[in-house]
């Protein structure tokens, strides 16, 4: 039998049956208590005009600054099939007292109309990557009938949208929660009610706002008050606030599903192979399974975060083989991950764009994949990590030493908070042939890609470009990727 044909006579679902159509005006007037305008049916959901898509609804959300009903003639000139206002319009509608409100109540009702299997994943370094690469394993497993949020949408707008977004014939829901402030996931995992509760790791991103490791801990564990009785967490082995996220976990009523290095972890790693793409072989254990999978991304705490993913695929029952293609196809994702090759005198030069995001455990865990990158340079521009307070310089001077353990032959320091680490580089001994380490400290993007071209880019060369996103460095990498050929 072939392929094809085994795909079609695959054993159907009751949901297989549901229709296509993600909303009628109907179901979205009676989510949000709101009137119907017209009878029109929407395929997906949006809050930024210029995302619009044909078919799509359309919600004017109003903000401090920014006024959604301003955009509506956009809106429906891209395609919009109707939208949600809180004023009459003469186009198709759901008028509704509040749209913000309308778009809770609506991500409520998509919560609340669907079986499926439902993944929440926090965590202060690798949530995005993670939880692509839980979609992806479980979209495989359900033959295209897993959903997401996308890009980073992870706020208390971001989750709700996401959510609104999901059919009513999805059996699993992947979904993203960021915080900078407690009491932030609370709220958030109290909307989206996982089965799983993924925990990536905790590591100093935000300490401005919350003042310590064990808050921040605190903060994270929070995605467990949302779990549905019976549900997983999913927490690192490895963290040092193991024990309080378990406990936190178990007075919740969870399962603890353990992942990492250390002999306690339920799902654990027993060796990695570097492989010469910088991807990794990984053998693991879970109780009596055993696992060998490829994993694309390079850097060891790719590895870590793949062993996240297996333990949250089989936490949400999805199946471990797919979860293992998942991990050798994924490729980086922009600002997270993606590399790019920029044409430049003698060849190309490697970009590994990681400009989106940064912290000191995610600035130390790419500083160290760059050093295993084989290069004939290696160069870094590091952008200022946001979000420190008190803490910033210490954290910025600190990355001194894994800068100079990456053999980083030319450094491009970026912003104010990297001036504690252009001192500290400035203190660093002289090369074993007397010549003094090249940085350069510059105030914005601009200057970073002046500074780079002053040094001049040359075939075989490697460029890290990692910083806090609104460092903006992702300028760094659209000028020199857009030089590909």
């Amino acid at each position: 039998m072939s392929a094809a044909l085994k795909q079609l006579r695959w054993p159907r679902a009751q949901s297989d049956a549901a229709r296509l159509a993600l909303w009628t005006s109907a179901e979205i007037a009676a989510a949000t208590g709101g009137t119907a305008y017209g009878e029109f049916q929407v395929s997906s959901v949006e809050m930024d005009s210029r995302d619009v898509q044909s078919g799509d609804l359309f919600f004017a959300l109003k903000g401090e600054a920014m006024d959604g009903h301003r955009f509506l003639d956009m809106a429906f000139a891209n395609g919009a099939a109707a939208a949600v206002v809180d004023r009459p319009i003469d186009r198709p509608h759901v008028l509704v007292e509040d749209t913000t409100s309308a778009l809770l109540a609506l991500a409520d009702a998509a919560r609340q109309r669907v079986s499926a299997r439902i993944v929440g994943v926090t965590g202060s370094v690798g949530k995005t990557g993670v939880k692509e690469a839980i979609f992806t394993a479980l979209e495989r497993t359900s033959r295209g009938a897993a959903h997401r949020s996308v890009r980073s949408y992870n706020n208390h707008v971001g989750v709700p949208l996401s959510l609104s977004r999901m059919a009513a014939r999805s059996r699993y829901g992947v979904f993203e929660m960021g915080m900078n402030h407690a009491n932030e996931i609370a709220g958030l995992t109290a909307q989206v009610r996982p089965h799983v509760a993924v925990i990536t790791t905790i590591a100093p991103a935000h300490i401005e706002n919350l003042g310590s490791m064990e808050a921040i801990a605190d903060a994270k564990a929070e995605i467990f008050q949302g779990l549905e009785k019976g549900g997983t967490a999913v927490i690192p082995a490895d963290s040092d606030h193991f024990e309080q996220l378990r406990d936190v976990a178990l007075a919740q009523g969870a399962k603890v599903l353990s992942f990492g290095r250390s002999a306690h972890a339920d799902m654990r790693l027993l060796d990695a192979i570097a492989q010469s793409d910088g991807g990794s072989l990984v053998t693991a254990s879970m109780g009596a399974i055993g696992l060998v999978y490829t994993v694309a991304e390079p850097g060891e705490h790719w590895i870590d975060n793949s062993l996240c993913v297996m333990a949250a695929v089989h936490a949400a029952g999805g199946d471990l083989g797919a979860a293992g293609l998942a991990l050798a196809e994924m490729g980086g994702l922009k600002g997270r991950g993606a590399r790019l090759r920029a044409k430049v005198p003698g060849g190309h030069a490697l970009i590994i764009d990681e400009s989106y995001n940064a912290n000191p455990a995610s600035m130390r865990a790419t500083l160290k994949q760059l050093g295993q990158t084989p290069a004939t340079r290696r160069v870094a521009v590091l952008g200022s990590m946001k979000e420190l307070g008190d803490f910033a310089d210490r954290f910025h001077a600190q990355l001194v030493d894994p800068v100079s353990a990456a053999n980083v032959d030319y450094t491009v320091l970026v912003g104010d908070e990297m001036r504690s680490l252009a001192r500290q580089m400035g203190k660093l001994p002289r090369d074993t042939l007397g010549n003094a380490l090249r940085y350069a400290h510059c105030e914005n993007a601009g200057e970073a890609i002046a500074a780079l071209q002053e040094f001049g880019l040359a075939g075989g060369d490697v460029v890290l470009v990692k910083g806090s996103n609104s460092v903006g460095l992702s300028r760094v990498v659209d000028h020199f990727a857009a030089k590909e050929g």
